[in-house]
């Protein structure tokens, strides 16, 4: 209790039809015209013409960026930075899931403090204030809307880059349920178990604190008992909410006390063949949870408490068994079931995907310090 923690969360509004008061948000932090960056499956879907609606009521001008592709690349945040310096615009909107969340903040980053994004890989490397900034997010999973994360994908590297500052977290979220109505199963699933990911790694990150605790199993208590039905179950707005709701408890946790080994790995993977992000968390999560227990089996059995488990009587080792069992299980049952080899992945991909993780801010806060092999053998395990 008495160790020094910070914690930095956005204002946000949550709810159906909170997407349409981007206008007036807007508006009350000074916008002129508003840069909206999204991409073409949120334009199709139709809820960008809510959103521009509303800016158009509270008499403000604006122009699209649409060209943000999954795993935002560099060269898309230096695109829609001259969009935004061309058109004179001074306040950036993100509707979209975490790709168009992120090229915006990246967009944000380099309106104002004019270098290459991948110039500000690492911690605290933002040093100039960014222009106001609203999400609005339309998957429930990457948290973005509420976080100090920027991950950016180097395609000359071919590895996903992290950018942690607080200088990043947008000025609001407007967090709105019914857009997730919109996602396909799959892609419900594999944002959930991105959100079950990010609290799973919160709570046992050895940034954690009794704050973020409380956050992170929120999250893991929601995502776990709702998860399967949101999949089966898509138009139900409740159970929408209530995933929607999770990713956010997840985003404030994970924003906080950092994260791990996982995305470490999955950032790797996703810059190396273009990944889903969600996915390859889901791939590698019971693998790595396999590696870290032993450091910190005490929370993990709060975790598997709070995913509804009866762990009583059991020793360590059946704990560990029953908790990944049910990670696995349920991982499978929205759908989950590729390995790495599935996706793509050589065993000869390995070491070079190991060094890159290893290098990863994220990896920092893992629970169990990881070598080289250590990493090398998780992907072999996922494989």
């Amino acid at each position: 209790m008495s160790r020094l923690r910070k914690f930095v969360a956005p204002e946000f509004v949550f709810g159906g039809g909170a997407r349409k008061l981007a206008g007036q948000y807007a508006g009350n932090l000074g916008a002129r015209k508003v840069l909206v960056v999204t991409d073409p499956g949120i334009i199709a879907a139709g809820w960008l013409e809510d959103v521009v609606a509303s800016l158009r009521e509270a008499g403000l001008a604006y122009t699209v960026f649409s060209a943000v592709t999954p795993n935002p690349r560099a060269e898309e945040v230096t695109a829609g930075a001259e969009v935004y310096r061309n058109e004179g615009c001074n306040a950036i909107a993100a509707l979209g899931g975490g790709s168009p969340m992120d090229c915006a903040k990246g967009i944000a980053i380099v309106s104002t403090d004019h270098r290459h994004i991948l110039d500000f890989e690492g911690v605290d490397k933002v040093e100039a204030p960014m222009p106001p900034l609203i999400c609005i997010p339309t998957t429930a999973g990457s948290s973005a809307d509420v976080s100090q994360f920027c991950v950016i994908n180097n395609t000359r590297d071919k590895v996903k880059i992290a950018i942690a500052s607080k200088a990043v977290i947008p000025d609001l979220a407007l967090i709105d349920p019914i857009v997730t109505t919109t996602m396909d199963p799959y892609l419900t699933a594999c944002t959930g178990m991105d959100a079950l990911t990010h609290a799973i790694e919160a709570f046992v990150s050895t940034g954690s604190s009794v704050i973020t605790d409380i956050h992170a199993l929120e999250a893991v208590r929601t995502v776990s008992k709702n998860l399967v039905g949101a999949v089966n179950q898509p138009d139900d707005i409740d159970l929408r909410s209530k995933i929607m709701y999770g990713s956010l408890e997840a985003g404030l946790a994970f924003s906080n006390a950092i994260l791990g080994a996982v995305h470490a790995m999955a950032h790797g993977l996703g810059g190396l063949l273009d990944l889903p992000h969600g996915e390859c968390n889901s791939v590698l999560l019971e693998h790595t949870m396999a590696f870290n227990f032993n450091a910190a089996p005490d929370r993990f059995k709060t975790i598997g408490e709070a995913m509804g488990l009866d762990l009583r009587g059991m020793n360590t080792n059946d704990k560990r068994k029953t908790i990944l069992l049910f990670v696995n299980k349920l991982k499978k049952s929205v759908g989950i079931d590729r390995t790495l080899s599935n996706m793509g992945v050589k065993i000869s991909d390995i070491p070079d995907l190991a060094q890159k993780a290893l290098k990863d801010i994220c990896i920092y806060t893992n629970p169990r310090k990881a070598t080289k092999r250590d990493i090398e053998v998780i992907y072999e395990e996922a494989l």
